[in-house]
């Protein structure tokens, strides 16, 4: 195990280059789909190398579960371990896990009480509230593709028809996308290690841009999507949908300038002579080393443990 358990704690610093780039540089979907696996996986890693590090640095504490065995100084000689580093990962595993479960008990929370909201208007894809203040959000199913569009009479009366129509695209691609998953995924990644926080935000952002296009496209008019976000941003307020996928979320003069601007392309692995190719492969290398560190440091303490066991 040596030095290799605690790579996947720092691993993630791999990632922060292709975060940025690819906001820019792919597109919005594969972009979001990317940066949320990347995160995954990296998180996973990492909190795998926590407990590694938890198990063996704690071993020789005592009522430790471990087997008798594991004391014997030919086991503790095959693994290389550090006590304080193995004490530090108790607290810092626990707050992983209490933080995670933190963020989903949170969402599910935001969830139902936007769901208490429209609980008159069950059924209906598009729910209309009357309320002054301005909001609009989408609000997920059960089942893919499904939920309902929440949406004010205080947002649709500081629209055009057209800009209306752009907006219920917008979070109906939401809903048709499941993007609340992605953004739940990329929540809990970060919170499980906090060098992940760049591709949090960048998730954000790249799921709003994939909203965006997915109504440009049904609506024909990249020009209203635009001045839709705009208009929106300017008077939304809503307290309802800071958990899920929102309209008005993210910055929203580079959603707007992408608008105005030529559709992205979706293209295949970026060149190396680019500088989003370096990027990709850093990352792609990244996950890879944490991975591998991960699963070798695992597999050699589950023979240790075995053969202490047989002891």
């Amino acid at each position: 195990m040596g030095v290799f358990v605690f790579l996947p704690l720092v691993l993630p610093l791999t990632a922060w280059p292709i975060a940025r780039l690819a906001e820019h540089r792919l597109h919005p979907r594969t972009a979001t789909r990317l940066l949320t696996w990347t995160a995954l996986l990296l998180a996973v890693c990492s909190t795998l190398c926590l407990a590694l590090l938890m198990v063996v640095g704690t071993a020789q504490l005592p009522g430790n579960p471990l087997p008798d065995g594991w004391s014997d100084p030919e086991v503790r000689e095959a693994v290389p371990y550090d006590e304080v580093a193995g004490r530090a990962a108790i607290p810092a595993l626990l707050s992983v896990l209490v933080s995670c479960l933190a963020a989903e008990w949170r969402h599910r929370r935001v969830r139902k009480r936007a769901a208490r909201a429209v609980a008159g208007l069950a059924g209906r894809s598009v729910a209309v509230l009357r309320d002054r203040v301005p909001y609009a959000y989408a609000l997920p199913g059960r089942r893919a593709g499904g939920g309902q569009v929440v949406v004010s009479t205080g947002m649709l009366s500081g629209l055009t028809p057209g800009e209306r129509r752009a907006l219920f695209a917008h979070e109906r691609a939401h809903l048709t996308g499941r993007h609340h998953r992605f953004l739940l995924a990329v929540q809990l990644a970060a919170r499980a290690n906090p060098f992940l926080r760049p591709l949090r935000t960048s998730v954000a952002f790249t799921a709003e841009r994939w909203a965006d296009e997915e109504a440009a496209a049904r609506t024909g008019s990249r020009r209203t999507v635009a001045l839709a976000v705009g208009k929106s941003a300017l008077v939304s307020r809503g307290p309802h949908g800071a958990a899920l996928a929102h309209f008005a979320a993210g910055p929203v003069p580079r959603r707007v300038a992408a608008l105005l601007g030529p559709p992205p392309v979706a293209r295949n692995w970026p060149s190396v002579f680019t500088t989003l190719g370096p990027a990709m492969w850093t990352a792609a290398a990244g996950v890879t080393v944490s991975a591998l560190s991960s699963a070798n440091s695992a597999v050699t303490l589950f023979f240790i443990l075995h053969a202490a066991l047989d002891a």
